[in-house]
Protein backbone atom coordinates (compact mmCIF):
# COMPACT_ATOMS: atom_id res chain seq x y z
CA UNK A 1 0.00 0.00 0.00
CA UNK A 2 1.17 3.23 -1.02
CA UNK A 3 -0.15 6.24 1.73
CA UNK A 4 -1.24 9.78 -0.14
CA UNK A 5 0.90 12.42 0.03
CA UNK A 6 -0.80 14.11 2.33
CA UNK A 7 -2.40 11.13 4.86
CA UNK A 8 -3.72 13.62 7.48
CA UNK A 9 -5.37 16.24 5.13
CA UNK A 10 -6.65 13.00 3.24
CA UNK A 11 -8.05 11.56 6.01
CA UNK A 12 -10.12 14.40 7.10
CA UNK A 13 -12.10 14.70 3.58
CA UNK A 14 -12.43 10.54 3.28
CA UNK A 15 -13.92 10.67 7.20
CA UNK A 16 -16.16 14.08 6.32
CA UNK A 17 -17.34 13.09 2.53
CA UNK A 18 -17.56 9.39 2.65
CA UNK A 19 -19.33 6.20 4.33
CA UNK A 20 -15.90 4.58 4.60
CA UNK A 21 -15.29 2.69 7.66
CA UNK A 22 -12.15 4.09 9.92
CA UNK A 23 -10.43 0.85 9.29
CA UNK A 24 -10.64 1.34 5.87
CA UNK A 25 -9.43 5.19 6.07
CA UNK A 26 -6.53 4.28 8.31
CA UNK A 27 -5.59 1.45 5.78
CA UNK A 28 -5.22 3.52 2.71
CA UNK A 29 -3.51 6.73 5.02
CA UNK A 30 -1.38 4.45 7.01
CA UNK A 31 -2.65 6.04 10.18
CA UNK A 32 -3.69 4.56 13.42
CA UNK A 33 -7.46 3.91 13.51
CA UNK A 34 -7.46 5.50 16.04
CA UNK A 35 -6.36 8.85 14.75
CA UNK A 36 -9.16 8.61 12.20
CA UNK A 37 -11.86 8.36 15.59
CA UNK A 38 -10.12 11.13 16.80
CA UNK A 39 -10.61 12.93 13.49
CA UNK A 40 -13.97 11.96 13.06
CA UNK A 41 -14.81 13.48 16.87
CA UNK A 42 -13.00 16.38 16.43
CA UNK A 43 -9.97 16.01 18.64
CA UNK A 44 -7.36 16.33 16.40
CA UNK A 45 -6.35 17.74 12.82
CA UNK A 46 -9.73 19.93 13.35
CA UNK A 47 -7.47 22.33 11.78
CA UNK A 48 -6.47 20.68 8.63
CA UNK A 49 -8.03 21.20 5.66
CA UNK A 50 -9.58 18.21 3.64
CA UNK A 51 -7.87 16.93 0.19
CA UNK A 52 -9.22 15.20 -2.11
CA UNK A 53 -7.67 12.03 -3.58
CA UNK A 54 -10.34 11.61 -6.13
CA UNK A 55 -8.83 16.02 -7.34
CA UNK A 56 -5.44 14.53 -6.75
CA UNK A 57 -6.14 11.97 -9.01
CA UNK A 58 -4.99 8.79 -6.17
CA UNK A 59 -8.52 7.25 -5.59
CA UNK A 60 -11.53 7.15 -8.13
CA UNK A 61 -15.28 7.56 -6.80
CA UNK A 62 -15.72 3.92 -8.53
CA UNK A 63 -12.72 2.96 -6.26
CA UNK A 64 -14.76 4.37 -2.58
CA UNK A 65 -17.96 3.25 -3.86
CA UNK A 66 -16.81 -0.41 -3.99
CA UNK A 67 -15.48 -0.18 -0.48
CA UNK A 68 -18.07 1.76 0.91
CA UNK A 69 -20.69 -1.24 0.10
CA UNK A 70 -17.94 -4.00 1.07
CA UNK A 71 -16.55 -2.95 4.30
CA UNK A 72 -13.80 -5.49 4.14
CA UNK A 73 -12.95 -4.05 0.83
CA UNK A 74 -9.62 -2.25 1.50
CA UNK A 75 -8.94 1.14 -1.26
CA UNK A 76 -6.61 0.83 -3.84
CA UNK A 77 -4.48 3.50 -5.06
CA UNK A 78 -4.92 4.88 -9.00
CA UNK A 79 -2.01 2.43 -10.78
CA UNK A 80 -1.47 5.72 -12.88
CA UNK A 81 -0.90 7.63 -9.35
CA UNK A 82 1.94 4.42 -8.10
CA UNK A 83 3.65 5.00 -11.60
CA UNK A 84 3.96 8.61 -11.28
CA UNK A 85 5.63 8.04 -7.90
CA UNK A 86 7.85 5.76 -9.32
CA UNK A 87 9.19 8.21 -12.04
CA UNK A 88 9.64 10.77 -9.25
CA UNK A 89 11.66 8.43 -6.84
CA UNK A 90 13.83 7.40 -10.38
CA UNK A 91 14.36 11.07 -11.30
CA UNK A 92 15.36 11.98 -8.12
CA UNK A 93 12.84 14.72 -7.72
CA UNK A 94 11.51 16.58 -4.93
CA UNK A 95 10.12 14.50 -2.05
CA UNK A 96 7.08 15.69 0.00
CA UNK A 97 6.93 16.35 3.33
CA UNK A 98 5.30 13.08 3.39
CA UNK A 99 8.06 10.87 1.93
CA UNK A 100 10.48 13.04 4.32
CA UNK A 101 8.96 12.27 7.39
CA UNK A 102 8.30 8.35 5.92
CA UNK A 103 12.09 7.87 5.76
CA UNK A 104 12.74 6.10 9.21
CA UNK A 105 10.10 4.18 8.54
CA UNK A 106 11.79 3.10 5.49
CA UNK A 107 15.10 2.46 7.42
CA UNK A 108 13.17 0.49 9.82
CA UNK A 109 11.20 -1.59 7.03
CA UNK A 110 15.13 -2.33 5.29
CA UNK A 111 16.56 -3.27 8.68
CA UNK A 112 13.78 -5.32 9.11
CA UNK A 113 13.57 -7.23 6.07
CA UNK A 114 16.66 -6.43 4.28
CA UNK A 115 19.41 -7.03 7.01
CA UNK A 116 22.04 -7.90 4.49
CA UNK A 117 22.04 -4.29 3.20
CA UNK A 118 24.96 -1.98 4.35
CA UNK A 119 24.74 0.99 6.15
CA UNK A 120 25.79 3.07 2.85
CA UNK A 121 23.44 1.15 0.74
CA UNK A 122 20.53 1.93 3.02
CA UNK A 123 21.86 5.79 2.86
CA UNK A 124 21.92 5.70 -0.91
CA UNK A 125 18.98 3.82 -1.52
CA UNK A 126 16.80 6.26 1.23
CA UNK A 127 18.51 9.12 1.42
CA UNK A 128 19.69 8.94 4.82
CA UNK A 129 22.53 9.23 7.30
CA UNK A 130 24.54 6.80 9.03
CA UNK A 131 23.81 7.98 12.40
CA UNK A 132 20.06 8.22 11.80
CA UNK A 133 20.31 4.24 10.65
CA UNK A 134 22.46 3.51 13.40
CA UNK A 135 20.01 5.48 15.89
CA UNK A 136 16.69 3.49 14.82
CA UNK A 137 18.77 0.02 14.43
CA UNK A 138 19.39 0.78 18.60
CA UNK A 139 16.21 2.25 19.24
CA UNK A 140 17.67 5.25 20.63
CA UNK A 141 16.05 7.75 17.53
CA UNK A 142 13.99 10.42 18.78
CA UNK A 143 10.93 9.64 16.77
CA UNK A 144 11.58 5.91 18.36
CA UNK A 145 8.21 5.25 19.62
CA UNK A 146 5.87 6.33 16.77
CA UNK A 147 8.56 4.97 13.55
CA UNK A 148 6.26 2.27 11.51
CA UNK A 149 8.10 0.25 8.97
CA UNK A 150 7.02 0.97 5.56
CA UNK A 151 8.62 -0.13 2.14
CA UNK A 152 10.56 2.57 0.44
CA UNK A 153 9.46 1.45 -2.95
CA UNK A 154 5.59 2.03 -1.71
CA UNK A 155 6.75 4.85 -0.09
CA UNK A 156 8.00 6.08 -3.17
CA UNK A 157 11.88 6.94 -2.11
CA UNK A 158 13.37 4.47 -4.21
CA UNK A 159 11.93 2.26 -7.10
CA UNK A 160 11.61 -1.78 -7.06
CA UNK A 161 14.66 -1.89 -9.48
CA UNK A 162 17.30 -0.38 -7.09
CA UNK A 163 16.42 -2.50 -3.91
CA UNK A 164 16.91 -5.56 -6.01
CA UNK A 165 19.93 -4.35 -6.96
CA UNK A 166 21.40 -3.70 -4.06
CA UNK A 167 20.09 -6.70 -2.07
CA UNK A 168 21.45 -8.62 -5.53
CA UNK A 169 24.76 -6.99 -4.96
CA UNK A 170 25.16 -8.43 -1.97
CA UNK A 171 23.82 -11.66 -2.56
CA UNK A 172 26.47 -12.05 -5.06
CA UNK A 173 29.28 -10.93 -2.81
CA UNK A 174 27.53 -13.19 0.09
CA UNK A 175 27.52 -16.09 -2.36
CA UNK A 176 31.67 -15.41 -4.10
CA UNK A 177 32.78 -14.54 -0.25
CA UNK A 178 30.99 -18.03 0.87
CA UNK A 179 32.55 -20.04 -2.40
CA UNK A 180 36.13 -18.79 -1.35
CA UNK A 181 35.59 -19.51 2.06
CA UNK A 182 34.69 -23.60 0.93
CA UNK A 183 37.59 -23.65 -0.96
CA UNK A 184 39.73 -22.71 1.22
CA UNK A 185 38.88 -24.83 3.68
CA UNK A 186 38.83 -27.42 0.98
CA UNK A 187 42.72 -26.89 0.71
CA UNK A 188 42.73 -26.84 4.47
CA UNK A 189 41.51 -29.82 4.58
CA UNK A 190 43.84 -31.78 2.09
CA UNK A 191 46.72 -30.63 3.42
CA UNK A 192 45.75 -31.36 6.76
CA UNK A 193 45.41 -35.00 5.21
CA UNK A 194 48.56 -34.86 3.08
CA UNK A 195 50.53 -33.90 6.34
CA UNK A 196 48.34 -36.82 8.07
CA UNK A 197 49.38 -39.30 5.41
CA UNK A 198 53.23 -38.31 5.47
CA UNK A 199 53.32 -38.47 9.31
CA UNK A 200 51.92 -41.77 8.97
CA UNK A 201 54.41 -42.82 6.45
CA UNK A 202 57.07 -41.60 8.62
CA UNK A 203 55.83 -43.62 11.58
CA UNK A 204 55.59 -46.76 9.47
CA UNK A 205 59.08 -46.28 8.00
CA UNK A 206 60.51 -45.41 11.63
CA UNK A 207 59.16 -48.97 12.87
CA UNK A 208 60.47 -50.93 9.59
CA UNK A 209 63.77 -49.30 10.46
CA UNK A 210 63.64 -50.39 14.34
CA UNK A 211 62.46 -53.93 13.40
CA UNK A 212 65.57 -54.47 10.99
CA UNK A 213 68.03 -53.09 13.40
CA UNK A 214 66.54 -55.79 16.16
CA UNK A 215 66.76 -58.53 13.57
CA UNK A 216 70.34 -57.87 13.57
CA UNK A 217 70.90 -57.18 16.68
CA UNK A 218 69.32 -60.86 17.14
CA UNK A 219 72.05 -62.25 14.70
Amino acid sequence: MTAPLMPKATAVWLVENTTLSFIQIADFCELHELEIQAIADGDVAFNIMGISPVDTNQLTWEEIKRCEADGSARLQANKMELNVREKNAKAKKVLSPSQRNDKPNAVAWILKNCPELTDAQICKLVGTTKPTIEAIRNGTHRDSAVIRPKNPVAIGLCSEKDLEKAINTNKAKAEALAAREAKAAEIAEKKAEKKKQQKAKARAQKAKAAKKEKKKAEK
